[in-house]
C-alpha cells in the first residue's frame, strides 16, 4: 500500500458533504442562467404586421430547463391573429412545459401535450406576451407560431402546402420569416412548384415576397408536370422533384422579362484577365462575355487576391432608366476554372447622378446579396423594391478563386403609368393674377440627356417674337399719331377703337397663354418621386 493512501480517502469522505455543497453552489448560477427569458425561444423574424417565431431547436427537440417570453405587437388600433403551425409538447399537465398567451386583460392557455388546442386566435388586443417553458422531458419539438393584424385575415403559417387547399385560385398572406423554417420546395417560378411545396418559402423563391417582410399572395392551381428543376433563388434552394398531380404558380405584375443586353457598349468592368489555353493561345474573359445566354467564357476580373477590399465591378448600361426586379448569376461556366462570385452588392444611377448603394428595407443597411456556389449553376435574387435606373454595376464582396460573372437582368420598360410628374399649370383666366389651380397631368418624364439648351429655347423663341411684336407696334402706332397730329393736336376716343389698335392688343392677348409654363424647380423635385427606391433606402 502506498503511504497516505489511507489517510486521503479518509479526507476524501470528510470532505464530500463540503465539495457538494461547492459544486451545487458553482451550478446554481448555470442553471439560473440557463433559465433566463428568451434562451428557450429559437427562430425569430419580426415585421411592422407580421412575424414568426418557433421554440429553440425546432422541429428538433427543445432543450430541457429553458424559458422563452417574447412580446409581440401589431400597429395600434389593430387586433393580433395568432396562427399555431405546430405544437408538440410533452408534459400532459402542463405543469412544467406549456406555452401560454398573455395580453393585459386575457390569458389563453396554458396549452400542452395531448389537449386540443385552438389553431387561430383573433385577440382583442395589438400586443400579447408569448410565453413557453420546459422542464425536463425526452421528446418534442416544441412550437411554431405565426402572427399578423386584423388587417390579413387569411394569414397562413410557414408549413402550409399547396397540396391542402382545393380550390384552383386562391390569395393568402405569408408572415415575415418563412424562408429558414425548415421544409422542402421543388420547382422554379418558370414551370411552377410540386404541390408539396411549402407555400410562403416557394413564395420567397419565387420573387414574390421578401422574407424579411412577408406578404400577399395569389396562387393558381395546374395539372402537375414529369419533373420539377430546382434552382437557387433568393437564399431558398429549391430541390429536383419528381411528377405529381398537380402543381402551382403564383401570379405577378408581369415585369419579370429579359433585358436585352449589348455586349459591345453596355457592359464595362473594372478589369478583365487573360489566359493562356493549352495551345497557347491568349483567351481574353472581357467584360463583353458576360452575358448569361452566351456561350465561353465569362468575364472575369484581372486581379485574383481574396484579401484586398471589394473593388472589382461589372456595370451594366441599360441605354435608358428602366425597372429591374432581378438578377440572376452563374461563374465561369467553365469545368476547369472553378471561378465563382459567393456575394455581391449592387449599385445604380441615372444620367449625372451619383452611385447609389441598394439597401434593405428593414434596417436600411447595405443589402449583401448570397451569390453562387460553384461555376456552373445560375442563382436568382430578386429586388424588393425594384431597382428604376439606367445603369447598375455588380459589386462582388467575396468569391472563390477569382472573380467570375455572367449575368442576366429581369425586369421591364417603365410605363407611361409609373412614368408621370405633377406639376403646377398657371390659371389662364388671368396673365396677372398670381393665383394657381392645382392640375394632375400625365406627362412622360423628360430624359435626362436632354440639352438645358433645348430648353432655353423652347423658352427664348415666343419672348422674341413677343418683343418684335411689340416694337412694330409702337412703330406704327408712332407713325399714326404723327398724321394724325396734322389735322388735330389731340387724339379723339374714337382713335383708341381703331383696328389698327385693335391690332397692337390682340398678340399680347394671344401670347399670355400659360398653356405651355412649366415650373421646373417643381419637374426636377417630382422625377426624383419616381425612383422606387427612397432616399432613405439609399446611400
Amino acid at each position: 500500500m502506498v503511504p497516505g493512501a489511507r489517510g486521503g480517502g479518509t479526507l476524501a469522505r470528510a470532505a464530500g458533504p463540503g465539495l457538494l455543497a461547492l459544486l451545487l453552489t458553482v451550478c446554481a448560477p448555470l442553471r439560473l442562467q440557463a433559465e433566463e427569458l428568451g434562451d428557450g425561444c429559437g427562430h425569430l423574424v419580426t415585421y411592422q404586421d407580421s412575424g414568426t417565431m418557433t421554440s429553440k431547436n425546432y422541429p428538433g427537440t427543445y432543450p430541457n430547463h429553458t424559458v422563452c417570453e417574447k412580446t409581440i405587437t401589431v400597429p395600434k388600433g389593430k387586433r393580433l391573429i395568432l396562427r399555431l403551425g405546430d405544437l408538440d409538447i410533452e408534459s400532459q399537465t402542463c405543469a412544467s412545459d406549456y406555452l401560454l398567451f398573455t395580453s393585459s386583460s386575457d390569458q389563453y392557455g396554458p396549452y400542452c401535450g395531448s389537449m386540443t388546442v385552438p389553431r387561430e386566435l383573433l385577440l382583442n388586443t395589438s400586443e400579447v406576451t408569448v410565453r413557453f417553458e420546459s422542464g425536463s422531458h425526452i421528446s418534442g419539438r416544441g412550437f411554431l407560431l405565426t402572427y399578423a393584424s386584423s388587417d390579413h385575415p387569411d394569414l397562413i403559417t410557414c408549413l402550409e402546402r399547396a397540396s391542402h387547399y382545393l380550390k384552383t385560385e386562391y390569395s393568402k398572406f405569408c408572415p415575415a420569416g418563412c424562408r429558414d423554417v425548415a421544409g422542402d420546395i421543388s420547382g422554379n417560378m418558370v414551370d411552377g412548384y410540386r404541390d408539396t411545396s411549402l407555400l410562403c418559402k416557394a413564395a420567397i423563391h419565387a420573387g414574390i415576397i421578401a422574407d424579411e417582410l412577408g406578404g400577399q399572395i395569389s396562387v393558381l392551381q395546374r395539372k402537375g408536370i414529369s419533373r420539377y428543376e430546382g434552382i437557387l433563388a433568393n437564399g431558398v434552394l429549391s430541390r429536383d422533384g419528381s411528377l405529381s398531380d398537380k402543381r402551382f404558380l403564383f401570379t405577378s405584375n408581369g415585369c419579370s422579362r429579359s433585358l436585352s443586353l449589348d455586349p459591345d457598349g453596355q457592359i464595362r468592368a473594372s478589369s478583365s484577365w487573360q489566359s493562356v489555353n493549352e495551345s497557347g493561345d491568349q483567351v481574353h474573359w472581357s467584360p463583353g462575355q458576360a452575358r448569361l445566354q452566351d456561350q465561353g467564357p465569362s468575364w472575369a476580373s484581372g486581379d485574383s487576391s481574396s484579401n484586398h477590399k471589394p473593388r472589382e465591378w461589372l456595370e451594366i448600361d441599360l441605354g435608358e432608366k428602366k425597372k429591374i426586379t432581378g438578377i440572376r448569376t452563374t461563374g465561369s461556366t467553365q469545368s476547369n476554372f472553378n471561378f465563382y462570385v459567393k456575394s455581391f452588392v449592387m449599385n445604380f444611377k441615372n444620367n449625372n447622378s451619383k452611385w447609389k448603394t441598394y439597401k434593405g428595407i428593414v434596417n436600411n443597411e447595405e443589402k449583401v446579396f448570397q451569390g453562387n456556389s460553384n461555376f456552373r449553376d445560375p442563382v436568382q435574387n430578386n429586388f424588393i423594391p425594384p431597382i428604376v435606373a439606367r445603369y447598375v454595376r455588380v459589386v462582388p464582396q467575396t468569391w472563390h478563386q477569382r472573380i467570375a460573372l455572367k449575368v442576366e437582368l429581369i425586369g421591364c420598360q417603365i410605363t407611361q403609368g409609373n412614368d408621370s410628374l405633377v406639376w403646377r399649370k398657371t390659371s389662364q383666366s388671368t396673365s396677372v393674377s398670381s393665383k394657381k389651380e392645382d392640375e394632375t397631368i400625365t406627362r412622360p418624364v423628360p430624359s435626362e440627356e436632354t440639352s438645358p439648351g433645348i430648353n432655353i429655347t423652347t423658352v427664348a423663341i415666343p419672348l422674341v417674337l413677343l418683343v418684335v411684336l411689340v416694337f412694330a407696334g409702337m412703330g406704327i402706332f408712332a407713325a399714326f399719331r404723327k398724321k394724325k397730329k396734322k389735322g388735330s393736336p389731340y387724339g379723339s376716343a374714337e382713335a383708341q377703337k381703331t383696328d389698327c389698335w385693335k391690332q397692337i392688343k390682340y398678340p399680347f392677348v394671344r401670347h399670355q397663354s400659360a398653356e405651355f409654363t412649366i415650373s421646373y424647380d417643381n419637374e426636377k423635385e417630382m422625377t426624383q418621386k419616381l425612383d422606387l427606391i427612397t432616399s432613405d433606402m439609399a446611400g
